[in-house]
């Protein structure tokens, strides 16, 4: 299983929000395709699969607010 991790977003920015899944769990995702949008109060970004694999869990539902370094989803390769 690989974790998608919330990397380090930048000076003073601890946590962003989750705007949009773009796969559900039991999907197939290709590494680089994006899985989730994610927001801060400065920006807007996509988040790509760091693999190839199967979504296996999601862990953050659409507005939810994830802090850096807490694990988003598991992908099973």
């Amino acid at each position: 299983m690989t974790k998608v991790v919330l990397p380090e977003l930048g000076n003073g920015i601890d946590k962003a929000t989750v705007s949009f899944w773009f796969f559900k769990e039991g999907d197939t995702v290709k590494e680089k395709q994006d899985l989730v949008e994610l927001t801060t109060d400065k920006a807007a970004f996509n988040l790509p699969s760091p693999c190839s694999g199967i979504m296996a869990e999601i862990f953050f539902n659409e507005g939810d607010s994830v802090r850096v370094g807490e694990v988003l989803a598991l992908i099973q390769e």
